[in-house]
């Protein structure tokens, strides 16, 4: 998948079959209109291009929003979007000045002129350009005029998955994890860098790599333990994670920490990969750190019973 950042680098394809969204999280709804790309695309002997945008267009409308989490960075969308055998994927910087863009200048100036649009698939209740005021009813009236054919995922087709980025936040907010890997189609993930903590898990037994948040609106799993899998380069391991303010310890700020099973490396400043698998039980406080051990070789015997039962 080639990946453009700048319209005026676009190439001049035989056969463009388009689609466009912010796709965040990819989901299983996502999945089913880049499947229908792909496969027109194939069909053709044209190429597949998924128009996207970053930042979110709600973090640029909405500045004074700060309660909105994202469920893929860019980077994370690009790798999710790169599973899927796209040939094109073109990053519109989105800002208040493209956010006027009306739906006609975006449909002759992006989809015809720069990318000439040959097939352009989009879902039953997409709207694009200023105020949302292009439809599939306004393409379909002016495909001809505007030299593509349009395709529109039927409305019981998505309707039938019942899967929405609002539903997977809402999942994972609760920590339904499991849930939300259902309407993803794969284990939600989080990526970070190893940062020193204060080692009090070592103490115990239970040393942790503690994950640094730098990502402000990337959205973290509700506060609990969680049976996860880590990925360290091209490698693979088991873990337990916590989620929350370890209040056993008098914690004052949000911690992520990973316990790497039979796992024992110097990993600081390294990114890992962490995916989410199923939730053990929620944070809670314990009278001391004996009673705080105890729980944790139950939590490790509930992670490993969940990785042989699941065979995940």
């Amino acid at each position: 998948m080639k990946v453009i950042r700048d319209i005026a680098d676009f190439p001049k394809l035989s056969h463009a079959v388009v689609t466009s969204g912010t796709f965040d999280g990819v989901h299983v709804g996502h999945q089913k209109i880049l499947k229908r790309v792909t496969e027109r695309a194939k069909q053709s002997n044209g190429q597949s291009v998924v128009i996207t945008y970053w930042p979110h267009p709600r973090l640029v409308l909405f500045p004074e929003d700060n309660n909105l989490k994202l469920l893929s960075t860019i980077e994370e969308r690009i790798a999710q979007l790169r599973s899927y055998a796209i040939d094109y994927l073109l990053i519109i910087p989105f800002t208040k000045e493209f956010s006027r863009t009306s739906s006609r200048t975006f449909i002759t100036d992006i989809l015809v002129k720069a990318i000439g649009t040959k097939v352009l698939v989009i879902g039953y209740d997409h709207r694009f350009g200023k105020n949302r005021e292009g439809s599939f009813e306004h393409l379909k009236a002016r495909s001809q005029q505007y030299g593509f054919e349009v395709e529109e995922i039927p409305r019981e087709d998505v309707d039938e998955i019942g899967v929405s980025s609002t539903k997977i936040r809402k999942a994972l907010e609760n920590g339904q994890v499991h849930t939300a890997s259902q309407y993803l189609g794969r284990p939600y993930t989080l990526t970070s860098v190893v940062e020193e903590g204060d080692k009090i898990g070592r103490t115990i037994g239970y040393p942790t790599a503690n994950l640094a948040l730098h990502e402000k609106h990337k959205l973290i799993p509700g506060n609990g333990v969680y049976a996860v899998r880590v990925k360290i380069g091209d490698e693979q391991y088991t873990g337990m994670m916590n989620i929350g303010m370890r209040p056993t310890v008098a914690g004052k700020v949000l911690r992520l920490e990973v316990n790497i099973l039979d796992f024992d490396r110097d990993i600081y400043g390294q990114s890992i990969t962490v995916e989410f698998v199923e939730q053990l039980r929620l944070e809670q406080k314990f009278e001391n750190l004996d009673q705080l051990k105890a729980q944790l070789q139950r939590d490790k015997d509930a992670t490993i019973q969940v990785f042989r039962t699941n065979k995940v």
